[in-house]
C-alpha cells in the first residue's frame, strides 16, 4: 500500500463535513459544493490511475486479529461503479438544495444539510469499498445517523415520525445483520478461516446446515429491508414524502443500493449455496415488489410517494436479476443500480422544483405546467421516460439485461415481471399527462410563475446527460460490471443455461 488512495477518498467528504460545520452558513455551502466537486475529480483521478498503470489500490491493515477482522479496502468493478455513482450524484443534490434551510426557523441551518449529505457520502463510500465484513457492517449502520437527521430536519410536517420509522427499520435490519456477522465469524473460525475478508470467506466451504441458513437469512433480511423489498418496504414512502427532494434522491439513489450491493457481495459471494436454496422464494418476492410498486404508484396521489413506489418496483427488478444468477442478469442488475440513481435522482429533483413552486405535492393540484414552465415539463418527461426504461436511455439496457438473463433460467418469473415495464409506462405517462398537459389551471398560473433557473438546470443536466450517454454507449459501465458478475458466477458455481436446438429446426 504505497498510498492510501481509498482511505483518502472516503475521508475527503468526512473532513469537508467538519469544515462545513465550522464555517458560516454561506461559506459552508460553498465549501461543501466545492469539496464535493473535488471528491468527484479525485475519484476520477484514482480510477484513471488504476486503469493506466494497472496498479491495484488495495489497502489492508490488521485491526482485530483475534476474530480475523482487518481494515480492508478494495475497488472491484461493482465497487467502482457504486463509488462513481455516489460522487456523481452528491454535487447535483447540493446544487439542487442550495437554498434548503435558508430563512427557516426551528430547524437545522442550511450548512447542516450540506454537512449531513457529505457524511452520507463518506460512510457510503467506505461501505462500497470495504472488503471486510465487520468494517462493512460498521459503515452500513453509520449511514443511518446522518440520513435520520436529513429526513427529520427539513420539509414535511410529519418528518419526525417518518425519520423515526426510517431509523427503526434501519436499526432492526442492522441488529439482524449483527447476528449474521457474529455467526459468520464463529462458523468460519470453526472451519479454520480466521478472517472476515470477503475473498477469504468466499473460499470457505460452509456446511449447508440449518445454522448457516439462518446466518444467510440474517443478511438477506437486513438487505431486503434496506433495498427495500415487499413486505419490508413500508418505511420508504413515508420517508420520501416527508424529506426534501435532494435527500430523497440521495436515499434511494445511494443508501438503498447498499441493500442490493450487499446481496451480491455477501449473500451470493459468501453464501452461494444458501442463496440458491432461497432463490425460489426470493424470486417470488422480487416479482411481488415489481408489481406492487407499480400498482401503488398508479394509485398514489402524492408525487414524492409515487416516485418512492416506482423505486420499490425497480429494486424488484434488481433483486430478480441478482438471484437469477446468470452473467447477463447479474451484470444488468449491477448496471441497474447506477441507472436507477441517475433517472430517479433527476426525477426527484425536477419534481421537487415543481412542488416548491406550487406549494403542494398532490398530482391533482397541477395542470397545464408545460404552458408556463416548458423546461421543467421537458426535464420531467425525459427523466420519467428514463425511469420507465425507454430505449435510448441507460435504464433500458440494464432492465432488458435483467429480464433477458432471468428468462433463460426462470421464464415464468421473467414473463410476469415484464408486466412491470408496461405499468411503468402507464404510471409515468399518466402522471405527466395530468400534471403537465391540458389547460393551465388558475392555481398553476398563479403559483408557478418561473421556469427552471440556471442553478436548477445545472443540477439536472449532468444526470440527464449521463443516462443518455450510457444509453447509447453502455460499454464503459458494462466493462466494469461484467468481471464482477463473472466472479460471483464462479463463486456460486453457477453456469449460464445453454440453449438447446432441436434437430430439424
Amino acid at each position: 500500500m504505497a498510498f492510501p488512495f481509498l482511505t483518502v477518498l472516503g475521508l475527503l467528504p468526512l473532513v469537508l463535513a467538519i469544515l462545513v460545520w465550522l464555517s458560516k452558513p454561506t461559506a459552508g455551502r460553498v465549501v461543501g459544493l466545492v469539496g464535493a466537486l473535488v471528491t468527484l475529480v479525485y475519484t476520477g483521478g484514482v480510477i484513471a490511475y488504476t486503469k493506466v498503470t494497472s496498479t491495484p489500490v488495495t489497502e489492508s491493515l490488521d485491526w482485530l486479529p483475534i476474530i480475523g477482522a482487518k481494515y480492508s479496502m478494495d475497488l472491484d468493478g461493482m465497487g467502482l461503479l457504486m463509488v462513481a455513482m455516489t460522487v456523481f450524484l452528491v454535487p447535483a443534490v447540493l446544487i439542487a438544495e442550495w437554498k434548503t434551510g435558508i430563512g427557516e426557523t426551528g430547524r437545522f441551518s442550511s450548512k447542516s444539510f450540506v454537512a449531513l449529505v457529505l457524511l452520507v457520502e463518506s460512510f457510503s463510500l467506505f461501505s462500497f469499498m470495504s472488503f471486510d465484513l465487520l468494517v462493512f457492517y460498521i459503515f452500513f449502520e453509520a449511514t443511518l445517523i446522518p440520513m435520520y437527521f436529513l429526513i427529520g430536519g427539513w420539509s414535511g410536517a410529519k418528518r419526525g415520525k417518518a425519520a423515526a420509522k426510517f431509523l427503526l427499520f434501519g436499526l432492526a435490519g442492522g441488529l439482524i445483520m449483527l447476528f449474521g456477522v457474529i455467526g459468520t465469524a464463529v462458523v468460519s473460525s470453526s472451519q479454520g478461516t480466521v478472517s472476515l475478508n470477503f475473498l477469504d470467506l468466499a473460499t470457505t466451504s460452509f456446511q449447508d446446515s440449518v445454522a448457516v441458513k439462518v446466518i444467510f437469512l440474517c443478511f438477506f433480511i437486513a438487505f431486503a429491508l434496506k433495498a427495500p423489498m415487499v413486505p419490508g418496504h413500508i418505511w420508504l414512502p413515508d420517508a420520501a414524502e416527508e424529506t426534501t427532494p435532494g435527500a430523497a434522491a440521495l436515499m434511494v439513489g445511494v443508501l438503498d443500493k447498499l441493500g442490493t450491493f450487499g446481496m451480491i457481495r455477501i449473500c451470493i459471494g459468501v453464501f452461494p449455496v444458501q442463496s440458491q436454496w432461497a432463490t425460489p422464494v426470493i424470486m417470488i418476492l422480487a416479482v411481488i415488489s415489481i408489481l406492487y410498486g407499480a400498482f401503488a404508484a398508479l394509485g398514489s396521489k402524492n408525487l414524492m410517494r409515487l416516485i418512492a413506489y416506482t423505486s420499490i418496483s425497480h429494486f424488484g427488478f434488481m433483486v430478480m436479476g441478482i438471484f437469477a444468477l446468470t452473467s447477463q442478469s447479474l451484470s444488468g442488475s449491477i448496471f441497474y443500480m447506477v441507472n436507477h440513481a441517475l433517472s430517479t435522482g433527476a426525477l426527484y429533483l425536477v419534481i421537487g422544483y415543481m412542488i416548491h413552486r406550487r406549494g403542494s405535492a398532490r398530482v391533482d393540484d397541477f395542470g397545464g405546467v408545460v404552458n408556463v414552465a416548458p423546461l421543467a415539463a421537458g426535464f420531467t418527461l425525459v427523466a420519467g421516460l428514463a425511469s420507465c426504461a425507454l430505449p435510448g436511455t441507460s435504464s433500458f439496457v440494464s432492465e432488458f439485461m435483467a429480464i433477458a438473463g432471468t428468462w433463460t433460467r426462470h421464464p415464468v418469473i421473467a414473463g410476469v415481471a415484464v408486466l412491470g415495464t408496461v405499468l411503468a409506462a402507464v404510471y409515468i405517462l399518466w402522471t405527466y399527462q395530468r400534471m403537465m398537459t391540458g389547460p393551465v389551471t388558475e392555481a398553476t398560473r398563479d403559483r408557478i410563475t418561473t421556469d427552471l433557473s440556471w442553478r436548477e438546470r445545472w443540477a439536472l443536466i449532468p444526470l440527464v446527460a449521463a443516462f443518455l450517454v450510457l444509453g447509447f454507449w453502455p460499454h464503459p459501465a458494462l466493462q466494469e460490471a461484467a468481471p464482477t458478475a463473472d466472479y460471483y458466477m464462479v463463486t456460486a458455481a453457477a453456469h449460464d443455461p445453454v440453449a438447446v436446438i432441436e434437430e430439424g429446426r
